[in-house]
Formats: C-alpha cells, sequence, structure tokens
C-alpha cells in the first residue's frame, strides 16, 4: 500500500472544501493516517461526528493541532490572523501549514509573522466549489479534474511544497504553481469579479419595483438564473475574499467597466460589428474551456 502524504492531518474549518477533503481521504487511506476536525461553532462538530467523516472531532482548536504533522486552515480568510495566533504556540516543529483560502497576498501578509520556528507555510488553492456550504455539502469528487495552485513562498522548504502538491494530487487536483500575487491577479479576474458582478446583478433585480421584480423571477431565464447559482455563495467567505483581494478585483472591475461601456456604447450607436467581435470572442472562451475539460 501506499505511504499516507500525512500522519495526523488537522483540518481547521469543515464546511464545503473542508467536509470534501475529509471524505477524500476517508475513501482514499493514503492521504493520512488520522484526520482531525476542528471548529468555532459547536452544532457543526456536533454534525461532524454524525456524519463520521473524520477520526477525531476536537473542540479545542489548540488540542486539535497538537502533534499535527499538517494542518490546512479551511475557514475564511478574513479570520486566518486570529485563527494562527490560537494555533502558533501549539503546531510542532516540521508541522506543514498550508490553506484552501481564495486569496493568497493576504495569507502570506497575516500567517508569516505569526509562523513559528520549524513549520512550513505553503499557502495552496483548490479552484473548486460550489454554491454551498456546511459539512454536509462536501464530496469525495469535488476535486477531481480540477486545478489546485501551490503558492510557495521565496524560502519554502522543497520536501514540505512536494507534500502539498502530492496531497492535491491525491484529492484528484491538476497542479499548478504561481506567486501569490501573480495568484491574487488570475483569480480576480476568473472568480472574484464574476462573483462581484453576480452579487449586483441580483441586488439590481431586488431593488426593482414589486411587480417587475416579481415578473423577473417569474420569467428567469438560463442567464439570470447562472447569476443567482453564483450570488448564493457564503457570505462571509466572500466578504472576506473582496476585503482581503482589494487591488487586484479592483484592477479587474475597472478594466471589465471600460469594455462594458464600450459595448454599451457600441448597443446605442448601433455599431453591429463591434457587438459581433465581443460575442464571438465569448463564443471562443467557452470552447477553449471545454475543450480543457474545464467548463
Amino acid at each position: 500500500m501506499v505511504e499516507p502524504v500525512f500522519n495526523r492531518l488537522c483540518l481547521v474549518g469543515i464546511g464545503l472544501i473542508g467536509s470534501s477533503i475529509a471524505r477524500v481521504a476517508q475513501q482514499r487511506g493514503d492521504i493520512a493516517r488520522t484526520v482531525v476536525a476542528t471548529t468555532r461553532r459547536a452544532e457543526t462538530l456536533a454534525r461532524v461526528r454524525e456524519l463520521g467523516i473524520v477520526d477525531v472531532v476536537e473542540d479545542d482548536i489548540a488540542k486539535a493541532v497538537e502533534g499535527c504533522d499538517a494542518v490546512i486552515l479551511c475557514v475564511p480568510v478574513g479570520v486566518y490572523a486570529d485563527v494562527m495566533r490560537q494555533i502558533a504556540p501549539h503546531l510542532m516543529p516540521g508541522c506543514v501549514l498550508t490553506d484552501v483560502g481564495s486569496t493568497k497576498g493576504s495569507v502570506v501578509r497575516d500567517l508569516t509573522p505569526l509562523l513559528p520556528k520549524g513549520v512550513e507555510l505553503v499557502p495552496a488553492h483548490p479552484m473548486a466549489g460550489t454554491e454551498y456550504s456546511g459539512p454536509d455539502a462536501g464530496f469525495a469528487e469535488l476535486f477531481d479534474g480540477r486545478y489546485c495552485i501551490v503558492t510557495p513562498l521565496a524560502g519554502s522548504d522543497p520536501a514540505a511544497v512536494e507534500k502539498v502538491r502530492e496531497f492535491w494530487r491525491r484529492c484528484g487536483s491538476m497542479i499548478e504553481t504561481m506567486d501569490p500575487a501573480t495568484h491574487d491577479r488570475v483569480v480576480a479576474i476568473v472568480s472574484h469579479l464574476p462573483h462581484l458582478i453576480a452579487f449586483t446583478i441580483c441586488g439590481t433585480a431586488d431593488d426593482l419595483a414589486e411587480e417587475t421584480k416579481e415578473a423577473v423571477l417569474k420569467f428567469a431565464a438560463s442567464g439570470f438564473r447562472d447569476f443567482t447559482r453564483i450570488a448564493a455563495s457564503d457570505v462571509d467567505m466572500w466578504r472576506d475574499v473582496f476585503l482581503n483581494n482589494r487591488e487586484a478585483l479592483l484592477e479587474m472591475l475597472a478594466r471589465f467597466s471600460e469594455d462594458a461601456h464600450a459595448l454599451g456604447r457600441a448597443v446605442r450607436y448601433g455599431q453591429a460589428d463591434f457587438i459581433e467581435d465581443r460575442i464571438r470572442r465569448g463564443r471562443k472562451i467557452r470552447r477553449e474551456l471545454i475543450e480543457r475539460k474545464q467548463a
């Protein structure tokens, strides 16, 4: 049998991503010998015990990370610093600390100053998810064929980086490596901006006069329904993503706003060629996604 990547793995937070990791580990048996889960909500811990998806459920976060050779932060990025202050004194030397957050510059900013000597920080971001949250939302196939971006630091231990990469390979992911700043610019356009637009469109619909709003909901076409699916995402997570990737998101929003105004002008002045070009470019992007099996 293949040796597990880790001996004792702690999941700090066990929502969609954390519970999916737990299910993969339970199903495969070669990710960790023991999986521990901890989170701040007692009702969530009780539900995880009922589900039986980890080996140990621990109420005390300090006890949860003790003796673990891997700790994965699966909580909103806005609480990383607070969580790190709680766990830092209890992380053992040689422990690999990683995460699943959608921003990476903020992870380096918040965790590096609190990192104990001998603990290796290797941030990562699985590009997988749904609009659902909580421990019941997870499933073992969530990461299959999806990218995980690993963003090691300049001084990261190569062995620790390879452990994180191998961990995500066994979860089913395809691995890419980027520096944190590049990661944040890429996800700003492919993930964060689409969510911002979806929240805005749904907010606009919600502000319509009641009789118009009823018609919108009654006759919602697939395009609007797709936006509502994205807009149903976790509130805490996306608030923290927006605030912690502020610069990259605002840069992409400015570029999008310019392009949207340009298309709006084309519509106003009947510039059919410009409109057709934008539609064709959209179709081209869609074809490329399908070809890459990322659709």
